[in-house]
């Protein structure tokens, strides 16, 4: 019987300290938190997006279907 009694006050005692290391539980830690903001990545775009690629592109196609000057 006096086991169970022990038992039964050492488990208060741990309840009463966890809630006195803890009072707030886990909302707490939410409100204190601020969401992180992270800047955003510049775009990534291909070559082909690139208008002066295409130009450049364009330019080497023309001159290629261009008939040698003489």
């Amino acid at each position: 019987m006096l086991f169970l009694i022990a038992f039964v006050g050492a488990a208060l005692v741990a309840l009463v300290l966890w809630k006195a290391m803890n009072p707030g539980g886990i909302e707490v830690a939410r409100v204190a938190r601020r969401p992180v903001v992270r800047p955003a990545r510049p775009r990534v775009s291909g070559p082909d997006d690139d208008p002066d690629f295409l130009r450049q592109l364009d330019e080497k196609v023309r001159r290629r279907d261009e008939p040698p000057s003489a």
